[in-house]
């Protein structure tokens, strides 16, 4: 049986899944319920002396919409998109230091932990945040650079308004690091294009891991009326945020190697498995277990256990990162790798009476034959679209063998082309040209 334990910035996890933090930790009651149902971890809703940020979830709305952008009025599929305005804890943060000392104790004595979050109104604010967190004996804690909510409140700066400059974010990371012992997390907001640079900056500020990432801030309309949802913009995410996450993840697990929580994005044990084979071995679990109810979690950590037992891996070890790890580090990469062309396995083919291969074949590289598909292998480019059309796996890449095919397409890339030093200046020198001539 896999052994799904692992160390995460000094804290051990009994598995990978914790539950984020929002609705389903902004009670005492719930928290104690996601403990029972086996999570390894609950972060408390955000900590804050923000007081309209508390009473903003007070007036919460949420909306939660199918593919079509309509409501989903039953059974909640894996197309969901979970719409919503919140805010942080509807109590203050000294209000909640008994319960915090009291459901620290019984999450440890149940194998799991209480983690904090934090969001003040100054830096100060976030130490005091911070240290009555850590005061209560909480392993460790988030700090909240990512909610979306705050750059909507009217005079209320924090969120991903922090998330979004790195000098910022490092000023209270540091600030922060420095008052407390316990592990500092930053919970990235992927609304901004500096996701990398404040990854960095918090890493230097002495941050031990980061959280990729939030919720982006979005728009929907319900055309029916032609009003805006929930008055206006909100946060939104679902698992259609999941290959935006991930891209994160990929990068930060690539490029500066620090512990990584996965959030955005989740549905199932299928959707863990993704996040921790990009290099997050934590991954937070949230929306879904308030559109199906906690009794949920037991699903996602069991499917996780049955899958690592099913595909040979022990240990989330042996998972970590591993599609990150082969993935290609840009096109060049790519265009080195073998070419292939498709082939056709006629006697799984439905043809003539299925033609989809053909119709999804933009290079003439599949033709109608009598009664048959041909496969015309000089046109063929080897974009794998057929077969991942087929309905019938009636198709497959190969290998080219012809050396003069494989070589006669590729890009030939010479070194130093649009490098972007050379871009930059040239790109400038053509501003300034632009300025003079106007």
């Amino acid at each position: 049986m896999a052994d799904l334990k692992l160390d995460f910035c000094g804290v051990k996890f009994k598995h990978p899944i914790i539950i984020a933090s929002l609705e389903t930790t902004n009670s005492p009651e719930v928290i104690r319920e996601c403990v029972d149902a086996g999570a390894a971890g609950m972060i408390v809703k955000t900590l804050t002396d923000i007081e309209d940020m508390a009473r903003l979830t007070e007036n919460s709305k949420y909306a939660i919409l199918n593919e079509k952008n309509e409501l989903i009025k039953g059974k909640v599929n894996k197309n969901f998109i979970f719409y919503s305005r919140s805010g942080y804890s509807s109590t203050g943060f000294r209000e909640w230091v008994p319960h915090l000392i009291e459901l620290n104790k019984y999450a440890q004595d149940r194998g799991s932990h209480l983690i904090g979050s934090a969001g003040g109104k100054t830096v100060q604010s976030w130490i005091d945040i911070c240290r009555t967190i850590e005061d209560c004996g909480l392993p460790m804690v988030e700090l909240n650079f990512g909610c979306p909510h705050p750059a909507m409140m009217p005079g209320v700066h924090g969120g991903s308004m922090i998330g979004q400059e790195p000098e910022v974010a490092r000023e209270v990371t540091a600030r922060v690091c420095e008052a407390v012992k316990i592990p500092v997390v930053i919970k990235l907001t992927p609304d901004q294009s500096r996701v990398m640079e404040v990854a960095r900056a918090v890493k230097e500020a002495g941050a031990a891991g980061v959280t990729a990432t939030n919720r982006y801030t979005g728009f929907s309309v319900d055309i029916e009326t032609g009003q805006p949802r929930l008055g206006g913009p909100a946060g939104i995410g679902g698992v259609w945020a999941k290959p935006l996450s991930l891209r994160w993840v990929h990068r930060i697990y690539n490029e500066l190697g620090m512990p990584i929580t996965g959030s955005n994005g989740i549905y199932d044990h299928r959707d863990v498995v993704e996040f921790i084979m990009t290099g997050a071995p934590l991954v937070q679990v949230g929306s879904i277990l308030m559109l199906k109810g906690i009794k949920y979690l037991p699903h996602i950590i069991s499917g996780l256990e049955e899958f690592m037992d099913s595909h040979g891996y022990p240990d989330i070890a042996s998972m970590t990162g591993i599609a990150s790890r082969r993935a290609v580090k840009d096109y060049g990469d790519q265009f080195r790798k073998p070419r292939m062309h498709s082939e056709i396995a006629q006697e799984a083919c439905k043809n003539p009476s299925c033609t989809i291969c053909i119709q999804t074949c933009f290079y003439d590289a599949l033709a109608q034959g009598p009664g048959k598909v041909a496969s015309l292998h000089d046109n063929c480019i080897g974009c794998e679209m057929c077969t991942q059309t087929c309905p019938f796996n009636a198709t497959s890449m190969h290998t080219t063998t012809d050396e003069d095919r494989a070589r006669e397409t590729f890009f030939q890339i010479p070194d130093g082309v649009f490098e972007i030093g050379k871009f930059a200046k040239g790109f400038d020198r053509g501003i300034k040209l632009a300025r003079v001539k106007g």
